[in-house]
């Protein structure tokens, strides 16, 4: 990573796109600011932001469709802003690849502070022998992950994943027949200070399953999930049966 990570501040009100700049200048942060996803678009070729700050609402392109068009080629942390509210909002932001959602207005100290954490670990999960000491190959029947290489093998064949979907498969792969809950993938997977609702869970799952044909995550009924391997069975943990 950059000695001074850049952040792309995406927001067509100026005096909140200035406000948010001085602020994480102040924290020692590079950053540059424009008005519509086409510029934002034409930065992303042109310097690759090391994080974006993204309003939702854009005149032309929606801050949505921009989040789909990175997302095709890059895992770079997105904060997204915006004056909507509501659960579908936040969850279709969240299904879509976002990292974090903030509702207008928000705290400028928040905002540092989600930043700080969204870049703290997307560079744990860039060296993760470095960060978490973790062997390199990691199996859970017909389902092996690379860690340090960050790669997903399913029935022999590469899957491409999100980090967000490697992190899901990483922690089930890891503790295989073990259910969890939906607040513990949540803490897992966004970490302990995402506050979204836990449907973000279903989606990454429902994600997951369609790039790996018919690998056995299961639901656990009033519970969470779990992946299930073929040695699992009667050394299950009591009460997760569907």
């Amino acid at each position: 990573m950059k000695q001074q990570p850049l952040i792309a501040v995406v927001d067509d009100d100026p005096n909140i796109r200035e406000l948010v700049e001085a602020y994480l200048r102040k924290e020692q942060y590079a950053t540059v600011g424009v008005g519509s996803a086409e510029e934002a678009l034409q930065l992303w070729r042109s310097h690759e932001p090391d994080m974006w700050v993204l309003d939702i609402m854009l005149p032309g392109m929606d801050g949505y469709t921009f989040l789909r068009r990175v997302r095709q080629e890059a895992e770079v942390p997105i904060i997204m802003i915006s004056a909507k509210d509501a659960e579908v909002d936040r969850v279709l932001g969240l299904e879509l690849g976002g990292d974090d959602y903030l509702v207008k207005p928000f705290s400028l100290r928040e905002l540092v502070a989600r930043v700080k954490r969204q870049l703290h670990r997307w560079q744990a999960a860039g060296h993760p022998a470095e960060h978490r000491g973790q062997q390199s190959l990691l199996e859970a029947g017909r389902l092996k992950l690379m860690t340090e290489e960050r790669r997903v093998f399913w029935n022999g064949m590469e899957a491409d994943v999100t980090m967000k979907e490697f992190e899901l498969l990483k922690t089930l792969a890891e503790h295989p027949n073990r259910a969890f809950t939906r607040e513990e993938l949540l803490v897992k997977v966004w970490g302990d200070d995402y506050y979204g609702s836990d449907r973000a869970v279903d989606h990454l799952i429902k994600r997951v399953r369609k790039k790996l044909e018919q690998v056995p995550i299961e639901a656990v009924w009033g519970h969470g999930y779990r992946l299930r391997t073929e040695e699992g069975g009667a050394g299950d943990e009591a009460g997760t049966s569907d």
